[in-house]
């Protein structure tokens, strides 16, 4: 084998790094922990872990009945140990279920129809999403303002375009009609385009101020330039969600990993990098948006992913349903560093 030009051999690569373990109690924040109830939710969701060892202490929390004041700290420090991930700091964003009003029929305000996921959308090996054309060829799917241009019979429910776009990104949510009957709009397939956020480019063509890019100044710019204007922005984002409806029983939505998320409890995830289950320190602070909390440190379960979580030290934290939960989530973008909790030996 041919070496360098130089005739010296390659140097080896350095081992890498074990895991940095710690104890819980070493956790930033951890002693300021609500661990009780950090406890609660981890057992209520703890068997979506695949973890042998993981599954031996979930049978052994939900065997314990119900707990005294801080029992659940004492199980857990002594269940656990923490490992730092990632060689560097990572992001902290977090999302919603929101409500929104909708119609059965169009009018001017809301223009927008919910689509259905389309009879000719197919999803190919490694997750390939296609459209079957008539001569039974297949091509990949349109993006969103191909889809959008597009005519539809039967919509599920009309809805204001900004508001649609944002129940796209979050990927369920309620919506409510005149009558006051409620349905929950839930995810059937999206075209399998990359999302793209609209933050930015928004910021950068200056449409809003530089530490005022949350969720609600988004939506607010697009609801007072609701028409083409609005559109083109929206456009930026070519990926697009497809809905199914269905009663709305008052639980909360389900996740990935098919179990309801607790709010303020679970995060969606990158599954490169996380299995579904994984018990998570999170450790954020330093955020960059006007008016955010200074800090997230909290214990939260790994229930979902998502388009745009993308890297081992990512995370979109899940904080529950409406409006109060959507304000907050759209202003946090926190510098992130991230621990597993994994079973002592």
């Amino acid at each position: 084998m041919r070496g360098p030009r130089s005739g010296r051999l390659p140097r080896p690569s350095p081992p890498p790094e074990p895991p940095r373990v710690v104890e819980l109690s070493q956790l930033p924040g951890w002693s300021a922990e609500d661990h009780d109830r950090a406890f609660e939710a981890w057992r209520a969701t703890c068997h979506a872990s695949r973890d042998r060892a993981v599954a031996d202490l979930c049978a052994r929390a939900r065997a314990l009945g119900p707990i005294a004041r801080g029992d659940g700290r004492v199980f857990l420090e002594r269940a656990f140990r923490a490992e730092r991930l990632g060689p560097s700091d990572g992001v902290l964003t977090a999302y919603f279920a929101p409500v929104y009003e909708a119609r059965r029929r169009p009018d001017a305000e809301f223009s927008a129809p919910v689509r259905p996921k389309p009879a000719d959308l197919v999803v190919a090996d490694g997750g390939i999403v296609l459209r079957t054309l008539p001569d039974g060829s297949a091509e990949p799917y349109p993006d969103r303002a191909a889809i959008e241009a597009t005519p539809i019979d039967r919509p599920l429910a009309w809805m204001r375009p900004e508001e649609l776009f944002f129940l796209q990104v979050q990927g369920s949510g309620v919506l409510t009609f005149e009558d006051g009957t409620r349905v929950k709009a839930l995810y059937a397939a999206n075209n399998g385009q990359t999302f793209a956020g609209i933050a930015n480019p928004m910021r950068d063509r200056g449409l809003l101020a530089r530490d005022n890019t949350s969720g609600d100044a988004i939506r607010n710019w697009l609801a007072a330039h609701r028409g083409p204007d609005a559109d083109q922005i929206m456009r930026l984002n070519p990926r697009y969600v497809f809905f199914r409806l269905t009663p709305d029983d008052g639980r909360p939505p389900v996740g990935a990993a098919n179990i309801p998320l607790p709010a303020g409890r679970a995060v969606a995830v990158d599954p490169a990098f996380h299995g579904m289950g994984d018990l998570l320190w999170i450790d954020a602070e330093a955020p960059l948006l006007a008016g955010a909390f200074p800090a997230y440190r909290r214990l939260a379960t790994a229930l979902d992913t998502g388009g745009a979580i993308k890297g081992q030290v990512r995370a979109d934290l899940y904080l529950g349903e409406g409006a109060a939960a959507g304000a907050e989530a759209g202003r946090v973008r926190h510098t992130l560093r991230l621990y597993r909790l994994v079973p002592r030996p």
